[in-house]
C-alpha cells in the first residue's frame, strides 16, 4: 500500500470537523483516519469536541516534534521532528514555517505561536480548497485540477493531475476531501496548487526600460491588505535604480536609431567615445532624469486602468485567464502610454541634445512647445502605440510557454523554480517582445527626433518605413539593437536585487 505523506499524528490533531478526536475515539466508518467525504464524518457529535482535547492533542504534536525539549520549535527541532513522522520539507520550506509563525522574532516558535500558526494556516487552506472545488461537493478531482490551472495559464494534462492527485490522496478514491487537502498541507509553508500561480507571475520587477508590459497581477488579500501598493513602490524604485544604472547604454541605443546609417556608422566604443568627447562623462546620463520620473505616472495610471478595465470585461476570476490579460494589459498600457506620452518625447530630445542646447527638461518642454507648438509632444504616437500589441502579446507568450515547458519537465516536488528560472525566463520574453516590437520603436524615436535636426524635413510613419528599407534594407530597422539587448541582463539583474530589497523594507511579504 502507498504510504501517505501526511503523518497519523498530524491527521488525528483534528477530527474532520474541524475539531479534536477525543483519545481512544475511532474514525467514523470509512474515515480512514480523517479522510472522509463532506457528510460522512460525525466523530464530533458523541460530546467529544471540547477545546482541552484539542490542546492536548496539539500539546503532543509540539513535544513530539521539540526534540531538544527546550519547549520551542527551531529549524532543526522541525526538520528532524517532521522526518521522525515521515513528513520531508527542504530547510527553505522549514524557513517559512517558522517565518510565518513567529510572532516574536527570536527564530523559534513557541507552544501558542505553533497553534496559532496552525489554526492561520488552516483558514488559508479552507479558502484555496473552496477556490479549487468548481463543482462545490467537496471533493476535488482531475478534471477541476485540470480546469483551474487551464483558468490561470497553467496546461497540464490529465496524467499529471492525477499525480498532484496521487500525492495527497489518503484513500485511493482519486479524489480529495477537504481533510486529506488539509492533513497534506498543515505542516507544508505553502498551498501546492496556489503557489503554482504565485511562484510563477509575471511580476513588474522585469524592468528593461521599457513600459509596454502587461501589469503584475494582484491577489484579493494584497489589494485589501494593501501590499499591493508596497509592491508598485518596490517596483517603481527598482525600475528607477536599474534604469540610471543602464542609461549609458540606454542613450547609446538613442543616438544609434537616429545617427546611424550606411554613411555614419557608429559601433559601441565609437559611440561612447564620441558622447565623452562631446560632453564628458556626465553626457552619458543625458535623458535619464526624464526616463526615472515617468515611471511614477506611468506605473499609476497603468494599475488604475488595468483594474477598471478588469471590472469592465465583468470576469468573476480573481486571476485573469491569458488572453484576458493581454487585452486588459494592452489597453491600460495604451491609456498609460497616451497619458505620459509627452514625457517620451522629451527624453529623446533630451538624450539627443548638444551640450548647453537645453538648461533643462522645463527649458527643452518650452523650446519645443514654442517651436513646433503642442503636435510636437505626440510625434511617433501612431507607431508607439501599435508597439504595444506585439511586445505585450510576444513577451507574455513566451514567457507562458517557458513556464508550461518548466512546470511539465522539472516541477516534481515544488512549483518553485527558483530565482535564476524566473529571472531567466523573464529576460528571454522580454528580449523577445522587444525584437519583435523593435522597427516601431526605432520609427517612433526618429519621428519624435525630427525637429532635433535643424531643417530636417516632416515625415509619416509609413514614408519613413519606406526611407530606411529603400536607403538601409532590413538591417536599418534594427539600428541599436546591439546596446539595447547588452543591457537587458544588467537591467533585470539590478532591479531584481533593488525590488526585493526594498520589498523588506516596506515590510512586503514574499509572494
Amino acid at each position: 500500500a502507498r504510504r501517505s505523506l501526511a503523518s497519523p499524528v498530524v491527521s488525528g490533531v483534528l477530527c474532520p470537523c474541524g475539531s479534536p478526536r477525543a483519545a481512544g475515539t475511532a474514525p467514523a466508518p470509512g474515515t480512514e483516519g480523517g479522510g472522509s467525504g463532506v457528510g460522512s464524518a460525525v466523530p464530533c457529535g458523541r460530546a467529544v469536541c471540547e477545546a482541552s482535547e484539542q490542546d492536548r492533542r496539539l500539546r503532543a504534536l509540539f513535544q513530539k516534534l521539540d526534540v531538544n525539549r527546550d519547549g520551542a520549535l527551531c529549524i532543526h527541532d522541525l526538520a528532524e521532528g517532521l522526518g521522525r513522522l515521515g513528513l520531508h520539507r527542504t530547510e527553505l520550506d522549514l524557513l517559512k514555517i517558522v517565518k510565518a509563525g513567529d510572532k516574536d522574532l527570536d527564530g523559534q516558535l513557541d507552544f501558542e505561536e505553533f497553534v496559532h500558526y496552525l489554526q492561520d494556516h488552516e483558514k488559508k487552506l479552507r479558502l484555496v480548497f473552496k477556490s479549487l472545488d468548481k463543482k462545490n461537493d467537496g471533493r476535488i478531482d482531475a478534471q477541476e485540477i485540470v480546469q483551474s490551472l487551464r483558468d490561470l495559464g497553467v496546461k497540464i494534462s490529465e496524467q499529471q493531475a492525477e499525480k498532484i492527485l496521487k500525492s495527497m490522496d489518503k484513500n485511493g478514491t482519486m479524489t480529495i476531501d477537504w481533510n486529506e487537502w488539509r492533513d497534506y498541507h498543515l505542516l507544508h509553508p505553502v498551498e501546492n496548487i496556489p503557489e503554482i500561480i504565485l511562484y510563477w507571475k509575471h511580476s513588474t520587477i522585469f524592468d528593461v526600460g521599457e513600459n509596454l508590459t502587461v501589469p503584475d497581477e494582484f491577489t484579493v488579500e494584497e489589494r485589501q491588505t494593501g501590499m499591493w501598493w508596497r509592491h508598485l513602490v518596490a517596483g517603481g524604485g527598482a525600475g528607477a535604480v536599474s534604469r540610471t544604472c543602464t542609461a549609458p547604454l540606454d542613450r547609446l541605443k538613442v543616438l544609434m536609431q537616429v545617427h546611424a546609417s550606411r554613411s555614419n556608422n557608429m559601433c559601441i566604443v565609437g559611440g561612447f567615445t564620441q558622447m565623452i568627447r562631446e560632453g564628458g562623462p556626465r553626457s552619458l546620463w543625458r535623458g535619464n532624469g526624464i526616463n526615472v520620473l515617468k515611471i511614477a505616472p506611468e506605473s499609476a495610471i497603468k494599475f488604475m486602468a488595468y483594474e477598471q478595465i478588469k471590472r469592465l470585461i465583468g470576469t468573476d476570476q480573481e486571476m485573469l485567464r491569458i488572453h484576458e490579460r493581454l487585452l486588459a494589459g494592452s489597453l491600460a498600457g495604451a491609456i498609460a502610454q497616451s497619458s505620459i506620452y509627452p514625457m517620451e518625447v522629451l527624453k529623446t530630445r533630451m538624450a539627443l541634445r548638444k551640450t548647453g542646447q537645453y538648461s533643462g527638461m522645463l527649458d527643452c518642454a518650452k523650446n519645443i512647445l514654442s517651436k513646433e507648438g503642442m503636435a510636437a509632444f505626440y510625434k511617433g504616437y501612431i507607431p508607439n502605440m501599435l508597439g504595444i500589441i506585439p511586445y505585450a502579446g510576444i513577451d507574455l507568450a513566451v514567457y507562458e510557454t517557458l513556464k508550461n515547458a518548466w512546470l511539465q519537465r522539472y516541477a516534481v516536488n515544488s512549483a518553485d523554480p527558483g530565482v535564476f528560472v524566473l529571472l531567466a525566463c523573464g529576460t528571454i520574453s522580454s528580449t523577445c517582445g522587444q525584437l519583435a516590437s523593435y522597427p516601431l520603436a526605432l520609427v517612433r524615436t526618429r519621428m519624435q527626433a525630427q525637429a532635433s535636426v535643424e531643417g530636417a524635413p516632416e515625415v509619416t510613419m509609413r514614408g519613413l518605413f519606406k526611407h530606411i528599407l529603400k536607403t538601409e534594407g532590413a538591417f536599418g530597422l534594427y539600428r541599436g539593437l546591439a546596446p539595447n539587448f547588452m543591457k537587458v541582463i544588467p537591467a533585470v539583474s539590478i532591479s531584481y536585487v533593488v525590488y526585493e530589497n526594498l520589498k523588506m523594507t516596506l515590510g512586503v511579504q514574499s509572494r
